[in-house]
């Protein structure tokens, strides 16, 4: 518990640069000291044996944590060294979350349950994973390692390793092998506007086809020889563009 703490510590330092010593982060910094709290509840939770007095201790204390810090924090949650909450207000995380080392994530993400079922409910997130602000990760999915999840995003199913996920529903909109910058919110794609944009100009391509076609059949059938039909668009865009594709999903 004391090397986890230890390791929340620590990775304020390293991404926070308002941060300006020990007892700021101490005081100051909700998300470290909801996940410190956590800490102290989830090992009542898991008590051995199991006593119903100790999960009813833990539930009190979470729901102390949550008066204090606005952050709700399920005992039965897993959370791994390293993990920070930034600001952190209105964060939501349910009874059988798992989080790996060194996530981050920003403030009104939820990660909750689907369903009324018992058992694995909450989403998995592996290491140096990312979720964006207001962002929601629901359902029993699995989030692979250093995935970002775009801010107000909303996912439901499973996500690769290395992977950037934008949009409602959230669809993988980037993918590769390269190392993300957790703070690098700007540098996440506009799915949406791709895809519009691509639309746009197949409409244009299609539109100019036709007209030229009209002016075909009026040279026809007023006796003259038609003019020849040229394309404007040497790259005519298709319904299999990779944005249009990622955008939409294969299914």
């Amino acid at each position: 518990m004391l090397k986890a703490i230890r390791a929340d510590l620590a990775i304020v330092r390293e991404r926070d640069p308002a941060a300006r010593g020990l007892a700021e982060i101490l005081l100051c910094y909700p998300g470290f000291q909801a996940l410190t709290i956590h800490r102290l509840s989830h090992r009542l939770w898991n008590a051995k044996p199991p006593l119903l007095p100790m999960k009813l201790f833990a539930r009190l204390i979470s729901q102390v944590n949550r008066s204090l810090t606005g952050i709700e924090i399920h005992p039965g949650a897993r959370i791994g060294a390293g993990v920070f909450i930034d600001h952190g207000m209105g964060v939501v995380i349910g009874e059988t979350t798992e989080i790996g080392n060194r996530c981050l994530l920003y403030q009104g993400v939820t990660l909750g349950g689907t369903g009324k079922a018992h058992g694995k409910r909450h989403p998995s997130l592996a290491e140096n994973v990312v979720v964006g602000a207001g962002a929601k990760v629901l359902g029993a999915i699995n989030v692979g390692a250093n995935t970002r999840i775009g801010a107000g995003s909303v996912v439901v199913r499973d996500v690769e390793a290395d992977s950037t996920v934008v949009g409602i529903p959230g669809r993988v909109v980037h993918q590769s092998g390269v190392r993300i910058n957790p703070l690098a919110h700007s540098a996440l794609p506009d799915a949406e506007a791709n895809v519009i944009r691509n639309l746009m100009e197949r409409i244009d391509q299609l539109e100019s086809q036709v007209t030229a076609l009209q002016n075909c059949l009026k040279d026809v059938a007023e006796g003259r020889s038609p003019a020849s039909i040229a394309d404007k668009h040497a790259k005519s865009q298709s319904l299999k563009d990779k944005e249009i594709i990622e955008f939409l999903g294969d299914n």
